[in-house]
């Protein structure tokens, strides 16, 4: 597979007033949400930290939850979040 994606990344909650409301990232064609979390996670820094492996971070594809394995196309729009706790 060639070729680029440009997908649209929004971030929630805690991951909101860390990294800010979201921002458009070019991915490899054929990458899916845990892909594109592992190339944030790449990045370092607060992207590092915050969606490390071993954090509990919920995704979600087109506005419906997905997990990791989901496939990306051109203009999709991943949101991430933490888990939400009630009480």
């Amino acid at each position: 597979m060639s070729g680029r994606l440009r997908v649209q990344v929004r971030y929630f909650a805690s991951l909101r007033e860390a990294l800010g409301a979201g921002e458009s990232v070019e991915i490899a064609s054929g990458a899916t949400v845990g892909s594109l979390r592992d190339t944030l996670v790449a990045r370092g820094g607060e992207h590092g930290r915050l969606l490390a492996r071993g954090r509990a971070v919920r995704c979600a594809l087109q506005q419906a939850m997905a997990d990791e394995g989901a496939v990306l196309h051109d203009g999709a729009e991943v949101a991430f979040f933490p888990p939400v706790t009630g009480g």
